[in-house]
């Protein structure tokens, strides 16, 4: 089975996608770390229920990873936007042999946070990266728990593709989240926030 983990804003420059998370939803951010691994850095955002949100782009002082990076980072282009949603599972190898398209696995490291995740061999998810990213945690720590408390919850998620059906299908059997909707149209996500100065809506 599935849970949703967390959502990633995708942002050409860490700052860039400060700016625009914190301008939308009226909160700030909290730092977050590096990942050696894929070349990028982030920042974070504790929501309630366990989620969390982070911020991710390319780390200018990091060295050439030599894969291609994760959350398709190398074409990103344009305003910070809603770019992912990324799920866990207690058991990745299951699915990533239930979605192969997922990717393969990748083991990462962030001090004590050890986890997999699934990542296309182009960095780019199925349905135009509106597919969930899958993870697993393998060790007891969790992000969003070190977070201070921001005010804010996820009530829902939208995600939209022109194939919304079919992706609602394929994903039906292992993610049960009321806050997960599916709607046909260009592909794209759009999460509604409830925060201290009311609803916001992250793009």
């Amino acid at each position: 089975m599935l849970e949703l983990d967390h959502l990633a804003v995708v942002a050409d420059g860490l700052e860039a996608g400060r700016a625009a998370v914190e301008e939308t939803l009226g909160v700030a951010l909290q730092p977050g770390g590096a990942h050696a691994y894929f070349g990028t850095h982030n920042l974070l955002l504790g929501l309630e229920d366990g989620l969390y949100l982070e911020v991710i782009a390319v780390d200018p002082e990091a060295s050439d990873p030599g894969v291609t990076r994760w959350f398709d980072l190398d074409r990103m282009q344009g305003a910070p936007r809603l770019g992912n949603w990324i799920c866990r599972s207690d058991d990745l190898e299951a699915m990533v042999a239930r979605f192969p398209e997922a990717g393969a696995q990748v083991a990462l490291s962030r001090g004590d946070l050890n986890w997999r995740m699934a990542v296309p061999r182009d960095g780019r998810l199925p349905f135009g990266n509106c597919f969930p990213a899958l993870m697993q945690w393998d060790c007891a720590a969790h992000p969003a728990a070190r977070l201070a408390a921001s005010g804010c919850r996820l009530q829902r998620l939208m995600v939209a593709h022109p194939d919304s059906a079919e992706l609602a299908a394929q994903l039906a059997p292992v993610l049960a989240d009321e806050r997960v909707a599916f709607e046909p149209g260009a592909p794209g996500l759009r999460a509604e926030i409830m925060t201290p100065s009311g609803l916001r809506v992250l793009e």
